[in-house]
């Protein structure tokens, strides 16, 4: 698969433990493509539900998703400040269709003003049992909500303020050329 390249656009799929096809994201901007990594940008973005309800994103969002960690990483740019919704997933893959991930349903929400909750703990349980998850799958999104905090806490990577400016830039630039 030839990897995207800034300025173009990607389909983003998530999936279930079980295959099925979960959400679909039409027309993510790639910002910056890195050995293990991608960085995009959803801004009124089509999403599809498994279901077939259709809606799109209110605002610009930086997505982050890296191919060793079990996480992405989605900063939402609002008025009061940058949301942050942070789900457990697999490491994503590219192909010819989409970047693609299972999502695991856990997911961490971070406020503007710092508060964090971690999200679906019940409904991660419950399909944790119903499609049964791997023991090593459960232990390993465990160890990734660990990460996942440490770097909330410390505002590494795409929790930093500046991370967030400059890739909303750089969409605001990329956004002026077409």
């Amino acid at each position: 698969m030839r990897i995207p390249r800034e300025g173009e656009f990607v389909t983003i799929q998530s999936y279930k433990h079980d295959g099925r096809l979960h959400r679909t994201w039409r027309d993510t901007m790639v910002l910056k493509t890195s050995e293990h990594s991608i960085i995009g940008v959803n801004d009124h973005t089509l999403v599809t539900e498994s279901d077939g309800r259709r809606w799109v994103t209110r605002e610009p969002a930086i997505v982050y998703f890296h191919q060793k960690f079990w996480f992405n990483i989605i900063a939402m740019i609002r008025e009061k400040g940058v949301s942050y919704y942070c789900n457990l997933a697999s490491p994503y893959i590219l192909d010819e269709e989409a970047l693609k991930y299972i999502d695991y349903d856990l997911d961490i929400k971070v406020f503007p003003d710092g508060e964090k909750r971690l999200l679906d703990v019940d409904e991660y349980e419950q399909h944790r049992i119903a499609m049964n998850y791997p023991k090593e799958i459960d232990f390993i999104l465990k160890e990734n909500v660990k990460i996942l905090v440490d770097w909330i806490n410390n505002e590494r990577g795409p929790f930093s303020e500046d991370y967030v400016a400059i890739w909303f830039k750089r969409y605001q630039q990329l956004s002026r050329r077409c």
